[in-house]
């Protein structure tokens, strides 16, 4: 074997899925057709939830000053993400270009093996490996892995190459995204919609503007360049009437609302994450903080696998627990282009939700569908509320090593909370310390946290709660053994 697992792909996902895989003890390639990283930056900050996987990996330093912001939309319409209790605010414009550059350093640090100018040509599974044939600098040679994870982007090799099922809809229009210099034009945020489209506008660092036009009535085309700053300045000009055609643009590039999903996240040895699983219309960045989430979610589990500390079927909770958050991010993109892109034809239905979204209680499910704070996974373990849910940052007290639960989850282990100091449950526990870690300690919680009455919580390495006491049918070992393997 070359390496137990191949990554197909170095943008978000791929680098992500990396440094789990590293920090998990496994072997990996990262195979990259392009020979450097473009510089470009399709997608634009983070979600809260990423905010607190970033701070989960200990990464968020990494990142230097972070602008982060309340202030969110849906479909256009203003929405206060400050409703979302004990949350990470969004953060605001860090280029896509510095999240990769982030993830690379990390991944690489940890031994990741990167290679560009390695475009990958066929693909063949096997019964107990995959084979890729790459083209690279010193010729066509072929790698094999254990596993390979597609993380190559909308028009993926390996989903198409393999044939994965990707059903859905085309795009049924053209936008515009450019970043821009030497022009000042006030600030969209959220957009602006405009009788012939919608405009947005938003502040970059280092004094670019990103652009981002809808013009109505523009069809879709399939390009084999980008548009020229021509075309993004007539359509702003017939949109608004403003004359940006001086401006000097840094990249251009366009997009459709094409919505549609694979049928399966994993086939066999070979697994997709991010775009190559899911492709939408980019309503409210949530494009790569999804992909990066699938990675999280695949990176612990193939790593548990591979080094034998879980069973293989753990693999199939991939497909299960990152399927139905695909269909659901689908549906809410859809909406929100309904409501953003569509004629004065929806323009009660804007001012409905608009009355509605007043509601803290409407404005907090907005919000967490848009973060990523809603998500929860069905365990089928139990009525502790926080079961097959992130864990909130739990600050701990009196603990030696460790402040906070995000902290205990640096190492990309499974974490055991033990907040009365029970040794019974350690003892219960003890057969899987090389895998988990334990961590006793008082938390210091708010009047209203739903940890108020919680004694213990066992933390997946993505900082979902598999098991929680009181709370939870099952004890602590079948739960131990349900995620972690089998008692040693």
């Amino acid at each position: 074997m070359d390496a137990q697992v191949i990554v197909v792909g170095a943008g978000p996902a791929g680098m992500m899925l990396a440094g789990e895989l590293r920090l998990a003890g496994v072997n990996v390639i990262v195979l990259e057709k392009l020979p450097a990283r473009t510089g470009e930056s399709r997608g634009l900050g983070f979600t809260a939830r990423t905010m607190e996987i970033f701070d989960q990996r200990g990464l968020l330093p990494r990142f230097g000053d972070i602008d982060v912001s309340n202030v969110g939309h849906f479909g256009g319409l203003p929405v206060d993400f400050g409703v979302l209790d004990g949350a990470h605010q969004a953060a605001k414009s860090i280029p896509q270009s510095v999240t990769e550059t982030v993830l690379e350093e990390w991944s690489t640090q940890l031994g990741a093996d990167i290679r560009r100018r390695h475009e990958v040509l066929s693909v063949t599974e096997k019964e107990d490996s995959v084979e890729v044939e790459v083209r690279g600098p010193h010729g066509v040679q072929h790698l094999r892995a254990e596993y390979l994870v597609g993380c190559d982007g909308g028009r993926s090799t390996i989903r198409k190459t393999l044939g994965f099922d990707f059903p859905g809809t085309a795009a049924t229009l053209e936008m515009y995204l450019a970043d821009v210099r030497g022009i000042e034009l006030q600030p969209r945020m959220i957009g602006e919609t405009l009788p012939g489209g919608m405009v947005m506008v938003g502040p970059l660092p280092g004094g670019v503007t990103r652009l981002i036009v809808c013009e109505r009535g523009t069809p879709p085309q399939r390009r084999d360049t980008p548009p020229a700053w021509d075309e993004v300045a007539a359509a702003w000009q017939r949109l608004t009437g403003d004359d940006i055609s001086h401006a000097e643009p840094v990249w251009v590039s366009s997009f459709g609302d094409a919505t549609r999903q694979v049928t399966e996240y994993r086939r066999g040895r070979v697994f997709l994450a991010g775009d190559s699983a899911h492709i939408h219309l980019p309503a409210g960045g949530q494009g790569m903080n999804t992909s990066i989430q699938d990675s999280v979610n695949l990176g612990w589990k193939l790593g548990a696998v591979i080094r034998g500390r879980a069973p293989e079927p753990l693999l199939d909770t991939y497909h299960d627990e990152r399927h139905p958050v695909g269909q659901r991010l689908l549906m809410n993109t859809r909406a929100q282009g309904l409501l953003f892109l569509s004629g004065p034809e929806v323009q009660p239905l804007r001012d409905v939700l608009g009355e509605l979204i007043r509601y803290p209680d409407v404005s907090r499910h907005f919000a967490a569908m848009v973060s990523g704070l809603e998500i929860r996974y069905d365990l089928d373990g139990g009525p502790h509320p926080l079961l097959g849910r992130r864990l909130p940052d739990v600050k701990l007290k009196g603990h030696k090593l460790v402040s906070s639960s995000t902290e205990a989850l640096h190492a990309g282990r499974g974490v055991l909370l033990d907040f009365t100091g029970n040794d019974r449950l350690h003892d219960r526990a003890w057969p899987w310390l090389d895998r988990i870690d334990i961590v006793a300690a008082a938390p210091d919680l708010p009047e209203d946290s739903v940890l108020q009455d919680t004694t213990a919580v066992l933390v997946r390495p993505d900082g979902y709660v598999a098991w929680a006491a009181p709370g939870s049918y099952a004890d602590l070992p079948m739960s131990l053994e349900r995620w972690f393997g089998p008692a040693r």
